[in-house]
């Protein structure tokens, strides 16, 4: 049985999205230490208060000069932020050094930051993380966060997890929010300690509940997807808003999932796109594939295919797959832009390197049938494969075709049956039935009708018509099962209500012979003549008899020759001679002999014996 295979046109949500905080430093701007100078010291504190930088300047100033830690400190802050001064990092960089030497932990830790992000100093990641460790030795929290990151990505030191997690683990039991959300996503993948969702959900309570936006906005995903905890989109509503209130754009697009769902809240596709707009506008890839989608499918807004490029564009740029993914299929069906299959591959292509399973899919089709490239099987059946490797049915069921017909490959039934039962497996219903129809008649496996059942059925329940007529027909002739017409005849119906015209006809000769069910005319002659309107030619010969003896219906010869001369010209010999002795008898046609001659003749000639 051929399958089409078209081109997924998906909408895309932002899936459990979690923000790693790599170089959050809050700076500990001023902590007054009290010294010998500590009347100097405190009046500046009390001018920076006031916003008197310039003033708070002149009491640090000597100070600092005579080698006072905490002002040394201070001095570098204001240099590094602007603040009575003109904005210098590399005066911010020596008072900084000055103050760390004499084992100041805001300094050392300040000072890390600088080399980990060359400002005011030449960019030396060995050296930040010197700094970075001095600081968190003195239970530094900032530091012990800045310090795990760098261990747990290889920066100025051999990747180490376990390490990663010590720091982690120091700075969160300190209350630091960054080091907890840290500490809880390691736990989430396993990363330098055994996996446990629900210690990662704790840890991202523990940040969230100091109001920390990037641990509310991965414990509302938590929430969402039920990693760790039962799936509740109430709390993930509740979690996502308060990120929200601080204007988190990724918190914003998986808020805005929620109302556009209605998971948690009300519906509302106005909101969802006032959502993913404000994300978009901040940049956040995510928040401009999802507008982009609302605008492909008039979500909250007006359909507006070009907008729906210009957003795809946008998260495109930034290697959003998705975004990708979906540029290429507006390229290939002239969606928003002019149609361009050369431009449809281009866009196909990233995603499909990346290993995007529905972009290499849509990548194969494009080599299958040469749109915007060369045709070429070979192709076609590299990105199929990959794609298929990852589970993707479309391209499941692309590699069985390409076996079954010999399509830059050698016919092979036996690999045609390893990629149906690779798609079957994953519940779709037309590889059911293809299974089962190579288990009944031995094709690339053994034949087996007891499987061939098995599969049939399997598709049947789901409602795949051809597998219901076919699992009807194993009933009717105890192949694989136990004969049963009456389950048999449940299994047609099923089949022919959905239009299935084998299973139509076949109940149509059911009915009229009495076979497993009481002889019934009329129901023989409804489901006759549905198949006759079709145009198959037995059973127009079935509805002209009826009509003409008046079994199921009233008599009716006109109509009985209105459908002899339907089956008739198809070819249909028993239909001619019975055309023509309506005509040679004058029965529901004026009597004419000629046409009666002529037609029995056409009968005979198709071996027709009693014309």
């Amino acid at each position: 049985m051929s399958q089409n295979i078209v081109p997924v046109f998906p909408v895309y949500f932002m899936r459990g999205l979690l923000k790693r905080i790599f170089n959050t430093i809050f700076l500990c701007l001023f902590l007054p230490v009290f010294s010998f100078a500590a009347g100097n010291f405190q009046k500046g504190y009390e001018a920076h208060l006031r916003g008197d930088f310039s003033a708070a300047i002149k009491a640090w100033g000597p100070l600092a000069a005579q080698g006072d830690a905490a002002a040394q400190f201070n001095i570098g802050n204001l240099f590094d932020f602007g603040k009575g001064v003109k904005e210098d990092n590399v005066q911010a960089a020596y008072w900084y050094n000055k103050s760390a030497e004499q084992d100041n932990a805001n300094a050392q830790y300040a000072l890390g930051w600088m080399y980990e992000n060359g400002e005011g100093v030449k960019k030396d990641l060995v050296k930040a993380l010197l700094w970075y460790k001095k600081a968190a030795e003195q239970n530094h929290s900032g530091a012990q966060t800045n310090l795990g990151w760098m261990y747990e990505n290889g920066k100025g030191v051999e990747m180490d997890d376990t390490q990663a997690v010590f720091w982690y683990k120091k700075a969160a039991n300190l209350g630091r929010a960054e080091g907890q959300l840290n500490l809880g996503i390691m736990y989430k993948k396993g990363l330098g300690v055994d996996l446990d969702q629900s210690k990662a959900v704790f840890w991202f309570e523990k940040a969230a509940s100091q109001g920390y936006a990037n641990a509310q906005l991965n414990l509302g995903v938590v929430y969402r997807n039920g990693e760790g905890v039962e799936t509740d989109y109430i709390k993930a509503a509740y979690w996502l808003k308060k990120a929200v209130k601080t204007g988190h754009s990724a918190a914003q697009t998986n808020l805005g999932w929620l109302y556009e769902n209605g998971k948690g809240v009300a519906q509302d596709y106005q909101h969802a796109f006032s959502l993913y707009q404000k994300a978009a506008e901040k940049g956040q890839a995510e928040g401009q594939l999802n507008l982009g989608v609302m605008y492909a499918n008039g979500k909250g807004i007006k359909v507006n295919y070009k907008k729906a490029v210009y957003w795809y564009r946008r998260a495109a740029d930034q290697e959003q797959a998705e975004a990708q993914l979906n540029l290429g299929i507006m390229y290939k069906y002239g969606r928003g832009v002019e149609e361009n299959y050369t431009q449809a591959v281009y866009w196909f292509k990233k995603p499909a390197e990346k290993g995007y399973a529905e972009a290499q899919t849509n990548l194969g089709l494009m080599y299958e049938y040469g749109k915007g490239v060369k045709q070429d099987y070979t192709e076609a059946i590299l990105w199929y494969e990959k794609a298929a490797e990852q589970d993707d049915v479309t391209s499941q069921l692309s590699l069985a075709l390409f076996y079954k017909f010999g399509k830059g490959v050698r016919k092979d039934y036996t690999q045609m049956f390893y990629w149906y039962k690779k798609a079957a497996e994953l519940g779709d219903t037309g590889a059911q039935l293809n299974l089962g129809f190579m288990f009944q008649y031995g094709k690339g496996v053994e034949q087996d009708y007891e499987e061939a059942v098995t599969w049939y059925k399997k598709s049947a329940e789901r409602g795949h018509p051809e597998a219901q007529a076919s699992l009807a027909w194993m009933y009717e002739n105890g192949k694989g099962i136990e004969a049963d017409l009456k389950e048999a005849i449940y299994w047609y119906k099923r089949s022919a209500e959905q239009g299935n015209t084998k299973a139509q006809l076949k109940l149509g000769i059911i009915y009229k012979n009495g076979n497993g069910t009481v002889e019934d005319y009329t129901q023989s002659f409804y489901w006759y003549k549905k198949v006759a309107q079709q145009g198959d030619a037995h059973a127009q010969l079935n509805v002209g008899i009826m009509y003409e003896y008046g079994k199921g219906t009233t008599q009716d010869y006109t109509n009985a020759v209105h459908w002899y001369k339907s089956a008739a010209v198809q070819g249909l010999s028993e239909a001619q001679t019975r055309l023509g002795w309506m005509h040679e008898n004058g029965k529901g046609v004026e009597q004419d002999y000629s046409q009666a001659i002529s037609l029995y003749k056409n009968a005979a000639k198709n071996g027709e014996t009693n014309a």
